[in-house]
């Protein structure tokens, strides 16, 4: 199968930036914007109606978790219906982490998603504590919880790890019609694995099932109204929770943002021109240094690094290991550091290695840690067979093959570096063994308090108009802009960004419209 690098953000490049957080470069600040309407305080006393969810999940909202010491903190287990839609019939477990609020007398629980799908919240927890504000962590209790498929919630299983390998190593033929059935067929191939080792909650784990179940983690954490920071993937997640309990939206920071309204073939062309900018900016940062492999112009360089890619397929590089770097393998280590300006110096002595000496270990191991492959040949987690599960069960696009070939041609005329490795999306879901569940009629979230969206104007993964879009999509989103690179803001920009941030969780107040640090 061919490894689908970012041709969604709700795809795997989310997960590799979930996993670096915490290396990212805080950069030097700029004036604190003024501040506006506040929303409501977390934990206070609340009259929107349905706060305790309604009757027939009674058992659900009203449950007492049992805290747990763990390596997190502390852990937990909620029950919440396996479907919504048949309350009474089977439960399933979603897996809480929770780092007590330092000052010991908490506002609230702040409620995280890192992205993905398919990232663990609960491993978050403890990289989280780097990334907020200080006053943040002694008002708030810090709360990870793993989506349902994902890790420690009734995790999607699928294959094993050289399963995986091969489907993340494989190079697709799209210039043949044959070439690109046998991708649809080797998905369909794995579909048929997940739903065999998974069995029917396969069929369960689509976003709005996993605001639903986000409702139910807000009520027996015992606050009335929602305190949320979602990134990424964890933006659709939230503006989804907000459209469907808009009386209990309490302060939900989306960062990153990803509109859940786009189909896959939007999202696909929107990340390959984000990604393409992105190593655009990359090539002449590093042209400008002193060890750059790559002469010439910045088209040069770019030129240079589809060089690389194509001689990637036609011969893989070797890595000194058993494994080669194929040019799926090479993209994903390319694509890995572009996600934090702070990464880029991996990047230069990876392509050292790849363009100077012919050399893929590096790459290689760039693109082992966006798959989250330990080098035992084991995954630790099953992150990327979650966002497969997932995705397909939120939205396909149409796997005709003319249509199909329509949409890759202007991807790659948008983005001619990377722009292969985002076309042909439709073909992972084309024979997923179960039914798409999809998303809201709308979005709007009529009645939330006010939602901060923040987003970055050279973000590779989640382009700068998402965050516009999804500002304009959700009634009460008030946009905040960090002018910078890499995917996501908060904690790896700068204090302006930072500031507004934390005044908005810790009070409540969003910035002023317009603001940009």
């Amino acid at each position: 199968m061919p490894a689908r690098a970012a041709r969604d953000p709700r795809h795997r490049p989310a997960v590799a930036l979930s996993a670096l957080l915490v290396c990212v470069l805080l950069l030097a600040g700029c004036v604190p914007p003024k501040n506006q309407a506040a929303g409501p305080t977390p934990g206070a006393t609340s009259e929107a109606p349905g706060a305790q969810g309604p009757a027939e999940l009674a058992r659900f909202y009203g449950q007492e978790l049992e805290w747990t010491t763990c390596a997190q903190g502390e852990c937990a287990t909620a029950q919440v219906p396996m479907d919504y839609a048949d309350p009474d019939g089977p439960s399933i477990g979603i897996a809480l982490a929770r780092a007590r609020a330092t000052g010991g007398e908490p506002i609230g629980s702040l409620l995280l998603n890192r992205g993905g799908p398919g990232a663990s919240g609960v491993d978050f927890v403890q990289q989280v504590s780097g990334m907020v504000g200080t006053e943040v962590k002694r008002q708030y209790d810090l709360v990870g919880f793993d989506p349902r498929g994902v890790q420690r919630s009734s995790p999607v299983e699928c294959v094993d790890g050289p399963g995986l390998d091969e489907i993340l190593a494989y190079d697709a033929d799209y210039s043949t019609d044959a070439g690109i059935q046998d991708v649809i067929d080797m998905y369909g191939e794995l579909g048929a694995a997940c739903l065999e080792n998974t069995g029917e909650v396969l069929g369960h784990v689509d976003t709005v099932s996993a605001a639903r179940d986000l409702d139910v983690l807000r009520a027996v954490l015992g606050d009335d109204t929602l305190a949320y920071l979602g990134f990424s993937y964890g933006t659709a997640l939230g503006a989804t929770y907000a459209a469907l309990f808009p009386q209990t939206v309490g302060r939900l920071v989306l960062d990153g943002a990803l509109p859940p309204t786009l189909t896959s073939a939007e999202a696909s062309q929107g990340q390959a021109v984000g990604f393409e900018n992105a190593l655009r900016a990359y090539v002449a940062d590093c042209q400008a240094g002193p060890r750059c492999p790559l002469d010439g112009s910045v088209d040069d360089g770019l030129a240079q690094i589809r060089e690389m890619l194509d001689r990637a397929e036609a011969n893989p590089l070797p890595t000194g290991s058993a494994r080669d770097l194929t040019r799926s393998l090479a993209f994903y280590g390319v694509a890995l550091p572009l996600y934090a300006q702070s990464l880029w110096p991996y990047l230069t002595q990876a392509l050292t290695l790849a363009i100077d000496q012919n050399d893929g270990s590096a790459l290689l191991q760039l693109a082992d840690q966006y798959s989250d492959r330990s080098p035992d040949g084991t995954f630790s987690t099953n992150s990327t067979v979650a966002f497969y599960a997932i995705n397909c069960l939120d939205s396909r696009d149409s796997a005709d093959v003319a249509t199909m070939r329509a949409e890759a041609a202007q991807i790659e005329d948008a983005a001619p570096t990377v722009g292969y490795f985002f076309g042909y999306g439709a073909t992972v879901c084309a024979q997923w063994p179960v039914a798409e569940v999809g998303g809201l009629e709308s979005y709007a979230a009529e009645g939330a308090a006010p939602i901060l969206v923040v987003g970055t104007t050279n973000d590779p993964a989640t382009p700068y108009r998402w965050a516009e879009e999804l500002a304009d999509l959700l009634s009460s989103a008030v946009l905040l802009t960090y002018e910078g690179e890499g995917h996501t803001a908060y904690g790896s920009s700068n204090a302006c960004t930072d500031d507004a941030i934390d005044a908005y969780l810790l009070t409540g107040t969003v910035p002023a419209e317009g603001t940009r640090c």
